[in-house]
């Protein structure tokens, strides 16, 4: 199988004032004569190593199964930055998600062959990543064509958040939560249940009308069980 690269870069980020390294994943077959849909993925590191996401991708271009894909991945530091980028109620969360449309999504468009419309790029993380993914859609769906949550964290600011769509048909959410998912263990040293809140979510987002594909897997809060998904979750959202 032809193997995709994965180069590893850094971009000073005006909103945070700090450098942010990004792993950009490309084809065996890039060439900028085509045009590439691109997933932008918060836990980046976590979705290559963890999810084993390079290889999913390399298998389904070379099947030709989906269409011509880049992906970002966004690492975090360590577990305090994540929480204080990703939670809604961290530091620099509002700071993140500007960094995401007005410098990411930016720069991308201007290194890379992309269509540069919000239906080409997408957004996926887990847990709290997949709550950052959702939020940012939000808040800015003319830029974000699609979601893709595995597990989200939901809270009432979540549940709220979405309520306020106004446009529910601007971005399309692909949605999925363990059934054993009652007591998770928080980066915050909490335990709180996450089956419950998405399943809420789950219920605004068909009151709104959202285009939203929702699946309850029979498994908890790990990788063991988001890893399995991951073929489907790029197949659904790129698929030919």
């Amino acid at each position: 199988m032809n193997k995709g690269t994965l180069e590893d870069i850094t971009l000073f980020s005006d909103a945070l004032q700090e450098d942010m390294q990004l792993l950009i994943y490309k084809p065996a077959t890039y060439s900028p004569l085509y045009k590439y849909s691109v997933l932008f993925v918060s836990d980046g590191k976590d979705y290559f190593q963890l999810g084993r996401l390079s290889r999913v991708a390399d298998e389904l271009l070379e099947n030709k199964e989906i269409e011509n894909l880049i992906i970002v991945g966004i690492p975090y530091k360590n577990v305090q930055d994540r929480l204080k980028k990703y939670h809604p109620e961290g530091e620099q969360h509002e700071a993140f998600l500007r960094f995401l449309a007005h410098e990411l999504v930016p720069y991308i468009d201007t290194h890379f062959p992309t269509y540069q419309i919000g239906m080409g790029r997408a957004l996926m993380g887990d847990s709290l990543a997949g709550t950052v993914s959702l939020l940012a859609a939000s808040k800015y769906p003319n830029i974000f064509g699609k979601v893709i949550m595995h597990s989200p964290m939901v809270n009432d600011y979540v549940k709220e958040v979405v309520r306020g769509v106004r446009t529910p048909h601007a971005f399309s959410v692909y949605h999925v939560i363990g059934k054993e998912e009652t007591a998770v263990e928080t980066t915050r040293g909490e335990t709180a249940d996450f089956l419950t809140p998405n399943r809420e979510l789950h219920e605004i987002m068909l009151e709104k009308g959202f285009q939203t594909f929702y699946e309850e897997f029979d498994g908890n809060h790990t990788w063991k069980f988001w890893q399995p998904d991951m073929k489907r979750a790029i197949e659904m959202n790129f698929g030919l």
